[in-house]
């Protein structure tokens, strides 16, 4: 009886087991159809109605929902695969069964306001080109940035090359541009022990630490809130008194140019009226009347002229 009852558990264990490990065969009278691409099977078999009575519901369901899966994943498997990260994966095609939209497509946008302009205008996209970057190319331009920074130009299109005969003046700033063409701008280059520091080459501003005494500090913020907080603007002594001198120098001048201008004027000839020989003159003599400068007499003793000269 033990035996017996042994036995039939095992049996029903091994028929447990095949259930869950069904083959991956499944036989129907006609073939479903596949959509691959959206991943449906299409069932067109005629349900056994006895069988669907006789069987509960979930059961049948189930069984009839895990043959049709399989077929489905049998089909799958057909297509050709390949290999991501490990990962085999299967190429779908594309889908054959045009499917609904939940919500109807969306508007077209209206163009903005550059749109409308570059179409107006006949303005056209530029397409991305396929170049690729250079590290080298970024090291030269690099290069050639430092070395403009510090001859303050702007940077050359082409590498600096020497000159057939070359002076001292130029191997020295020859020598000076290379030392600044690093990427450090030359900071942290050694130097000779005779050789002297290049000039021209700017001054660098300096700034006070960021971490070190407060108290110096503290005692330059009270100063300029001092200086802000006084009533009195403060005096440039040296500016005031050059000021002063050029006013000075400004009105010595232009007395000076006042004085020589009377002279000028004292000086020239006058027009008006005069009595002499010549002009306009009534007198007797032959002189008559002349239209030389002025009204003038003739000498005494003379006719009166009428005549006009």
């Amino acid at each position: 009886m033990a035996a017996c009852s042994i036995e039939d558990v095992l049996a029903k264990a091994e028929q447990d087991e095949a259930e869950k490990l069904k083959s991956i065969t499944v036989q129907k009278e006609l073939d479903l159809e596949f959509d691959i691409g959206n991943l449906v099977a299409y069932d067109k078999n005629r349900i056994d109605i006895r069988q669907f009575r006789e069987q509960k519901k979930d059961d049948f369901l189930r069984s009839l929902a895990r043959d049709n899966t399989q077929l489905l994943i049998n089909e799958i498997w057909k297509h050709p695969t390949e290999r991501v990260e490990e990962v085999i994966v299967v190429k779908l095609p594309e889908p054959t069964t045009a499917l609904p939209r939940e919500k109807p497509p969306p508007k077209p946008r209206p163009p903005t306001k550059w749109e409308e302009f570059a179409k107006l205008k006949g303005i056209q996209k530029k397409k991305k080109t396929n170049l690729v970057w250079d590290d080298v190319a970024k090291n030269e331009l690099h290069r050639l940035r430092n070395i403009a920074r510090a001859q303050k130009i702007k940077v050359p299109g082409v590498g600096l090359t020497p000159t057939a005969q070359q002076s001292k003046t130029d191997l020295v700033r020859a020598v000076n541009v290379a030392k600044v063409s690093t990427a450090s701008a030359g900071k942290f280059q050694d130097r000779l022990p005779k050789e002297k520091a290049p000039r021209n080459t700017g001054k660098k501003r300096k700034f006070q630490p960021v971490i070190g005494n407060f108290s110096n500090e503290k005692q330059r913020q009270l100063d300029l809130l001092k200086l802000m907080d006084s009533k009195k603007p403060r005096l440039d002594v040296n500016k005031a008194v050059n000021k002063q001198m050029r006013e000075d120098d400004r009105e010595e001048s232009a007395a000076k140019f006042r004085k020589g201008a009377k002279k000028g004027r004292k000086g020239g000839h006058f027009s008006g009226k005069g009595k002499g020989g010549g002009g306009k003159g009534k007198g007797k003599g032959g002189g008559g009347k002349g239209r030389a400068g002025g009204k003038g007499q003739g000498p005494p003793g003379g006719k009166k002229g009428a005549g006009k000269r």
